[in-house]
């Protein structure tokens, strides 16, 4: 039936095209992921940091990866290929770099352009040599990309901010596909999202970044315009920050911006300016008559757009429609998104409409067929980035009117056969869901009441000290974690090696003196995928790895039916780590939402649903703790801000109340003395949204943060908190006075009486030595106080 869409003369669509079938209609990638099949980049950068390979090897292994990526795109048939999407960090770190956005902590020290690099995204400490000065400087900021799980570097400017090009990143790699045959489009982020997307540096607090705008359009042509001397005929500048609910000043930047580069419009190539992630519509009069030579827009995450965008699209005007995800290793649907992509050439023609992913395919696995273990009813509802290129390419060519009638009818069935599989419905779930009540989701007590049973139950001193749960994953860890997968060892063995490494963490805690320990989860391989492996409902791939930040990257678990617990997943380490010391030892949990946001969501379900149906699953794991004798548990939410929608209104409302309803779902059948721990990072947080989930204590990352403003919107906060004293994802070693200067400026806004003591984040990533060194200047920090608030 599919290969018939095109024969009905009738449709105006169909007489379109069949008078236009020497019109291909163009197909776009905006990006792909830069890690390699085989997770090269991160082996090769994380070698480079330890001295084991040399900036030679390094830059060789990027060239390498980046080759590669554009002959798969080429072999594919897809006709815009992108440029300038790979980093050996992140790719607004590399705007940063290449704009001379550099603070002066780090342009002292005249480090090598790739160290500075690396030093802005991950702090770097050295001590002096003889011929060498010592460096101790921290890390920038580090966010989530909107409502991802990726992380970006922040720009941070000054008054005394100069841009210039320095180098040209862009151009040389433009210039490297040029070398093998092949024509790309660079891709650079916007001049306003980046400013947008920065901040002020803590030197210059009143500086607002947009002002810094016209200083910053003439780098951005003249880096453009070298572009074109290289060959470049169009680039893609992405302002993502259009799907935002952005402020007259934002809207009136993105018109005063690309009207710059229209003046300039002969030394420069082409522009196609992409936003994604959302809708544009509240932003359309930014967008309308802006003179760019094409338009992307996502409708995957916002179809309902469709009217309105084209309505705005100019007469020369080409529109890229964004219909494959870029976002979820769903297979698409060729027979929906092709009906999509005709209306849109019924309005503007073949020859002025391309196929392209939502997004860069930078949050998507590389290749699907590294994966031989999915059950393979499983595997083929599945598209990672190598068959998403395929997918755009197949619908490209089908609106064009060339016979994919195999592709489609094997889609076709694909897409039926997961609808109707038992895989993906359980009755049993659905009905324990449908009764939910607001009971379920209400502590028996308030805080205050809770807080006098839980002081007299755990005795904890002022400024309690601990940390937010993993300690270093050794390299004996992980191999024995390997033999057991393998059955290369007994379950017998497997457990008495575990015991060994939580004896190991307990008794470090206890000798430097931490309050309330952790068992330091040397069973877990990641704090989502330990627990879906033993939930109902998901599946899992063996190198399905996304890059999370820097050289971070996880394998999200699939949710691919309906989430149940069919038995406890955590409560055999957390005993056995309670009845070796008489200190409290924290149960720990990965939350509902963020199990929900940091795996592959189900698209045909509500992801409230599937965070409540998640949040059941948690209220037995933590009702079966609590029973075996665990009175602190943590249920971490670190993802909850980035589930949030964009913009403000009804759908953003229902998340906020769903999100914490689904949390307090989890942990509010326990006792009053029993202490309910959450902990938060890398993300711009909103205090209201924490409160509402009502935990006893929360963490949050801090060490990081340079605006006084951040701690005086907590000062209100009415249960306890811990702000981190120091940053996890660098190697460097703050000393004790540090963190006292830290916990100085926090006491300021913050009453004694409710602060805990901790790092950023979990030290799964750190070696040892760091480990402990930073703990021990933390625990030192936290005893100076206590002695300080006695006299």
């Amino acid at each position: 039936m599919f290969s018939m869409i095109f024969k009905d003369t009738k449709s105006s669509v169909g007489q379109l095209i069949s008078n236009n079938l020497h019109t291909m209609v163009q197909s776009a990638i905006l990006g792909f992921p830069r890690i390699g099949p085989n997770r090269e980049l991160k082996k090769t950068t994380e070698a480079y940091w330890k001295g084991k390979v040399s900036v030679e090897e390094l830059f060789k292994v990027g060239k390498e990866l980046r080759a590669a990526n554009w002959k798969l795109q080429k072999e594919a048939g897809v006709d815009i290929i992108p440029s300038n999407d790979f980093s050996f960090y992140d790719q607004v770190l590399d705007l940063s770099l290449l704009f001379n956005a550099i603070p002066e902590r780090y342009a002292k020290y005249n480090l090598a352009p790739i160290d500075t690099f690396f030093a802005m995204g991950r702090g770097l400490q050295k001590s002096a040599t003889e011929t060498s000065a010592a460096i101790d400087v921290t890390a920038l900021e580090m966010v989530k990309w909107f409502d991802s799980n990726y992380h970006y570097v922040r720009p941070t400017f000054s008054h005394s901010t100069e841009f210039k090009l320095n180098g040209q990143k862009p151009v040389d790699e433009f210039l490297e596909a040029k070398e093998l045959g092949i024509q790309t489009r660079p891709v650079l982020l916007g001049p306003v999202s980046y400013l947008f997307l920065g901040k002020a540096d803590k030197d210059s607090l009143d500086l607002e970044p947009l002002s810094l705008l016209e200083k910053l359009l003439p780098v951005y042509a003249e880096v453009l315009s070298k572009l074109k001397q290289a060959g470049a005929t169009e680039v893609q500048l992405d302002e993502p920050t259009l799907v935002l609910d952005l402020p007259q000043e934002a809207q009136q930047a993105i018109k005063k911006a690309y009207q710059f580069f229209a003046s300039k419009a002969s030394s420069l190539p082409e522009i196609t300016l992409a936003s994604y992630f959302g809708t544009v519509v509240p932003n359309l009069n930014a967008l309308k008559g802006l003179p760019v030579a094409a338009l992307h827009f996502d409708f995957v995450r916002a179809p309902e757009q469709f009217d309105d965008v084209v309505s705005i699209v100019g007469d020369k005007q080409k529109l890229s429609v964004g219909i494959i995800d870029g976002r979820n290793i769903w297979k698409n649907n060729f027979a929906k998104s092709s009906e999509f992509v005709k209306k849109a050439i019924e309005k503007l023609g073949a020859d002025r409409v391309i196929v392209a992913t939502s997004s860069s395919l930078l949050h998507t696995p590389v290749d699907l067929e590294n994966e031989s273990k999915l059950n393979p009813v499983i595997k083929d509802w599945f598209a990672f980035a190598t068959q998403k290129v395929k997918e755009v390419v197949i619908v490209s060519k089908n609106v064009s009117g060339k016979n994919v009638s195999a592709e489609l009818e094997a889609n076709a069935k694909s897409v039926a056969a997961r609808a109707a599989s038992d895989i993906t419905n359980n009755p049993a779930v659905k009905k324990r869901v449908a009764a939910i009540d607001a009971k379920m989701a209400q502590r028996a007590a308030p805080f205050d009441e809770r807080l006098i049973e839980q002081q007299k139950s755990l005795k904890l001193p002022l400024f309690p000290t601990t940390t937010i749960g993993s300690f270093p994953q050794t390299r004996d860890i992980r191999i024995n974690r390997n033999k057991f997968a393998k059955g290369t060892i007994s379950a017998e063995e497997y457990e008495k090696f575990i015991n060994a490494e939580i004896e190991t963490v307990i008794r470090f805690q206890e000798e430097i003196g931490l309050d309330v320990l952790v068992h330091g989860e040397p069973e877990r391989n990641d704090m989502v995928q330990y627990f879906g492996e033993q939930l109902n409902g998901y599946t899992f791939t063996v190198n399905g790895w996304v890059q999370s930040y820097g050289s971070r990257y996880v394998r999200p678990p699939i949710i691919v039916g309906d989430l149940s617990r069919p038995k406890p997943m955590s409560v055999k380490e957390s005993v056995y780590a309670q009845s070796i010391t008489t200190k409290p030892v924290k149960g720990m949990l990965t939350g509902p939402v963020t199990c929900l946001r940091w795996s592959f969501p189900r698209d045909d379900v509500e992801q409230k649903t599937q965070a409540y149906q998640l949040a059941l699953a948690l209220r037995d794991e933590v009702n079966d703790l609590e029973a075996a004798g665990i009175t602190v548990i943590q249920v971490d939410e670190p993802a909850i801000r980035e589930g949030l929608p964009l913009r403000a209104g009804a759908e953003r409302d229902d998340y906020v109340f769903w999100a914490a309803d689904s949390f307090r779902v989890a942990t509010s059948g326990v006792r009053n003395s029993t202490q309910i721990h959450s902990h938060f990072c890398y993300s711009d947080l909103d205090p209201n949204h924490i409160k509402a989930l009502d935990a006893d204590v929360v963490s949050i990352e801090y060490s990081k943060k340079d605006d006084p403003n951040y701690i005086a919107e907590f000062k209100d906060y009415p249960n306890h908190i811990g702000l981190g004293l120091f940053d996890i994802h660098s190697p460097r070693v703050p000393s004790k006075e540090e963190m006292i200067h830290k916990i100085e400026t926090i006491l300021k806004d913050y009453p004694a009486s409710k602060f805990w003591v901790n790092p950023d984040c979990g030290l799964k990533t750190r070696d040892w030595a760091e480990t402990k060194l930073s703990l021990t200047n933390m625990v030192d920090a936290a005893k100076y106080f206590r002695e300080q608030y006695k006299k």
